[in-house]
């Protein structure tokens, strides 16, 4: 199976998959919160993961808290941040753009059912997001509390100028919260919580060649998130649960190794990328996304006279694993939310997105390049008798 939708989450790292295997067959390790020797190891399994984690964003170990995954980490950044503005009478409305990650627009929508004002950050026709639109969604927006942007769109690749942002927001809302959504940055761009000037980023493991079901919020210090869940003391009163010190040991590691090979990884996918967008160009097709200003392994294409849902099934009979959007939309046969977002209602339906790692080969995208002829023709050709019949039971029927 050739693999192009790494941005739904990558194959465990087999250095990763190594260190966790030699973690799982210890037995000195209990709960992470018991205070006796065992607990006081697995303790330590943690304690180093979040250091390594901290040491891949640029923050300090107590600003790292797991979480399961990128989805919580935004759920529990948006409406966490939310609602303790709210409980604290502090300003609360929120501005965010409608490019985000579904788990960023599901918590504002659930905000606005709160009471909360949501105000939108209007993107150019490639999905550029300037720190001028910012400011002027914040005039636009009174009382803002806080402030959710990506740092790297999911479906389109763009990457943005989070510290533009950051600059921008604490001029004009100085006591806004700042969240960035990085899950699709970490590994393929330089990521910073202190350097972005951001109060909370959202990172997840299996993006980088960590296991699934691990993720965490980065916060500073002084970041007032209320819980998700109401019970329970771990992770500082943030996020109840008995640490997976498994998967957190393995997220531990595959972030080191993200940072570490960051500039080779992304040599390796960027030559790829446009080696893959040069094929789709020959072919006739489109690519969204900004051309410049991009994380270097994604590719959001559409062709006239398809189906962008019906190329990807036809990909995935000839074994190339391809997406419509975000995971978190599979199963529905949905438009590309980010494309109507940007004003292609007609290539919404018509694109297909193809995503990168540095495991991904030039093999991989001559496969990819060779096969979409043929499944291009087939499908127009279906369309065209599709057409064809049409017509003719409407004039049988005139």
């Amino acid at each position: 199976m050739i693999d192009l939708d790494h941005n739904a989450g990558t194959a465990l790292d087999a250095r990763v998959a190594q260190a966790m295997a030699e973690l799982l067959v210890r037995e000195d390790l209990g709960n992470p919160s018991s205070l006796h020797r065992r607990g006081q190891a697995a303790r330590a399994v943690v304690e180093r993961a979040r250091r390594r984690v901290a040491a891949a964003v640029d923050a300090e170990p107590l600003e790292v808290t797991f979480t399961s995954g990128g989805t919580e980490a935004d759920a529990l950044a948006v409406l966490g941040c939310g609602r303790a503005l709210r409980r604290t009478d502090k300003p609360c409305a929120v501005v965010t753009s409608p490019l985000e990650h579904p788990a960023v627009l599901g918590a504002a929508r659930q905000l606005a059912r709160e009471g909360h004002s949501v105000g939108m950050v209007r993107p150019d026709a490639v999905g550029r997001i300037t720190a001028e639109a910012v400011s002027a969604a914040l005039a636009e927006t009174p009382d803002v509390g806080l402030v959710s942007l990506a740092a790297a769109n999911h479906e389109l690749g763009n990457a943005y100028d989070v510290a533009s942002f950051a600059a921008v927001v604490r001029d004009a809302a100085p006591d806004a919260v700042l969240h960035t959504d990085a899950v699709q940055a970490l590994g393929r761009v330089a990521v910073s919580r202190s350097a972005w000037n951001v109060d909370l980023l959202s990172i997840s493991a299996h993006k980088i060649g960590g296991p699934r079901g691990i993720g965490a919020l980065v916060h500073s210090k002084a970041a007032d998130v209320d819980p998700l869940f109401g019970a329970g003391h771990h992770e500082r009163g943030r996020r109840p649960g008995t640490e997976a010190v498994l998967l957190i040991h393995g997220f531990g590691l595959a972030a080191e190794l993200a940072a570490a090979e960051r500039e080779s990884s992304s040599r390796h996918t960027r030559a790829l990328r446009q080696r893959l967008v040069d094929g789709i160009s020959a072919l006739g097709g489109r690519t969204h996304g900004d051309p410049e200003a991009h994380v270097g392994n994604t590719v959001t294409a559409a062709f006239d006279g398809v189906d962008g849902h019906l190329l990807m099934i036809g990909l995935d009979l000839e074994g190339i694993a391809v997406s419509t959007g975000a995971a978190c939309d599979a199963g529905s046969a949905q438009p590309s939310a980010v494309l109507l977002a940007l004003g292609h209602p007609d290539d919404a339906a018509a694109s297909v997105r193809l995503s990168l790692s540095p495991r991904s080969t030039a093999a991989d995208i001559d496969a990819v390049l060779e096969t979409l002829p043929r499944l291009l023709a087939r499908q127009r050709a279906a369309q065209s008798r599709g057409t064809q019949a049409a017509h003719r039971g409407g004039a049988v029927a005139s």
